[in-house]
């Protein structure tokens, strides 16, 4: 929280500008590139690169439940907000809203079935998500996770892609339809909401640490996502381990938080390679808020907890992490990847994200990292790590989803409180805008 006020109080001083202008000129480039590239018939893997969509306008009347929910939501936030609202009565108003928001989102294009659709076996993308891998338990989980190195490559591109701790689970509890996997994924992926509440107290104040959750709430990417896609499940994965991670890297006392951060680390990267940037993210907090010690020290956690999470794997049921990445590799290097060249998504990946993220979020995130915060340093960082070695080409706004809460947290450092109703009715004119004139797949 004093780093955060600090970084506010050198921002009132004088703004620093020069980062979110930078990449706000760098962002507009390649989008003008990927237009350009387009009228050429120039393919970079994407129809509408750099974002993951096709031009599509589509309005009918189920857009206007979506429409009135989010000036309601935006009329309401300045209420729930109010110091007299207690925590708990926030987080809960907040997790309702954003639940809400999804929803209505979800079945603004195409009525209700647009929450499942994604997920319904005939449609084209289904072919390449999870439920036709749920064949490959037939023998049970146990011959399933030991021989998924050797059968991954089969298996369709998003259960391959990802470790198998989503498909593990749907078998366990039983779920085989869209449907199902949607109510999942939805039901899971909201309670992202009161995590980020809490992981923004670890960082912010408490008034700061509501307009990041309403940031949150609002977020173009999460609104539009967080009901038709497996990410937004994953969000919630990696907050359980980012907020533990983040309270150990910002005071000096905290054995327990770092323990279980790291054993949350370990659990939520066997749903989503992408998670692993969390414990990244921590360290180079830790290394900005206290020192280099214990930045190592949660590095080490981090680490020490991955070996033995996938050491007792292995034992127990012979799954091999190190070949499952190769099979995982082999995939990805010889799927939609070797269709997108470098030189244009090493910029493309992270613009995506922070378009997605909501063109007001992003400018003050940035705005944040420029005027010195760490949380929001340590961001960037990652964003560039993350693109400068190619480990996700494109469907950023996406998969990096889980970034969407740090994100919100970082630009409620010098986002000023009497902007945030105009900045909250951007959001929901850009998810709305988004959700009805491009079709996005999820």
């Amino acid at each position: 929280m004093e780093a955060g006020t600090g970084a506010l109080r050198h921002a009132r001083r004088g703004p620093e500008l020069w980062l979110p202008a930078g990449a706000a000129a760098l962002a507009g480039a390649t989008i003008t590139v990927g237009l350009f590239a387009r009228a050429g018939d120039v393919r970079l893997g994407a129809s509408l690169a750099p974002f993951l969509a096709d031009w599509a306008p589509t309005v009918r009347p189920s857009a206007v439940p979506a429409a009135a929910l989010l000036v309601a939501g935006i009329l309401a936030a300045p209420r729930i907000r109010e110091p007299r609202v207690a925590p708990f009565r926030f987080a809960l108003a907040a997790l309702g809203l954003g639940l809400a928001l999804r929803l209505a989102l979800g079945i603004a294009r195409r009525g209700p079935d647009g929450l499942y659709a994604v997920f319904e076996l005939g449609n084209h993308e289904a072919a390449s998500e999870y439920l036709p891998a749920l064949p490959a338990f037939e023998l049970g989980t146990r011959f399933f996770l030991d021989t998924f190195a050797e059968v991954g490559t089969s298996l369709p591109v998003h259960a391959i892609g990802h470790p198998p701790g989503l498909l593990v689970t749907m078998n366990w509890l039983g779920i085989d339809t869209a449907p199902g996997l949607a109510a999942l994924t939805i039901g899971v992926g909201a309670l992202s909401i009161p995590l980020a509440y809490l992981l923004a107290r670890a960082l912010l104040d408490e008034q700061r640490a509501r307009v990041a959750t309403l940031l949150y709430v609002f977020a173009p990417s999460a609104v539009l996502y967080g009901a038709t896609s497996a990410d937004a499940l994953y969000v919630t994965l990696a907050l359980l381990a980012a907020l533990p991670l983040a309270r150990a890297a910002t005071a000096r006392r905290r054995p327990l938080e770092a323990a279980g951060g790291g054993g949350a680390f370990a659990l939520s990267s066997f749903f989503s390679y992408a998670n692993l940037a969390v414990g990244a993210w921590a360290a180079l907090l830790a290394l900005q808020r206290l020192d280099i010690r214990r930045a190592a020290e949660i590095a080490a956690v981090c680490g020490l907890a991955l070996i033995a999470f996938y050491s007792a794997l292995h034992l127990a049921t012979g799954y091999d992490p190190i070949g499952v990445l190769a099979a995982t590799d082999t995939v990805y290097r010889e799927g939609i990847a070797s269709r997108r060249p470098y030189e244009f998504w090493v910029l493309g990946s992270p613009t995506a994200f922070l378009v997605a993220l909501g063109l007001p979020t992003a400018w003050f995130a940035l705005r944040s990292a420029g005027a010195g915060d760490a949380a929001a340093r340590a961001l960037v960082a990652v964003l560039v790590i993350a693109a400068v070695l190619g480990f996700t080409k494109a469907e950023t706004e996406r998969i990096y989803q889980f970034l969407v809460p740090l994100a919100c947290a970082a630009a409620a450092v010098t986002l000023p409180e009497r902007r945030l109703p105009l900045v909250l009715a951007a959001l929901a004119v850009q998810a709305l805008a988004t959700e009805l004139l491009l079709y996005t797949v999820w």
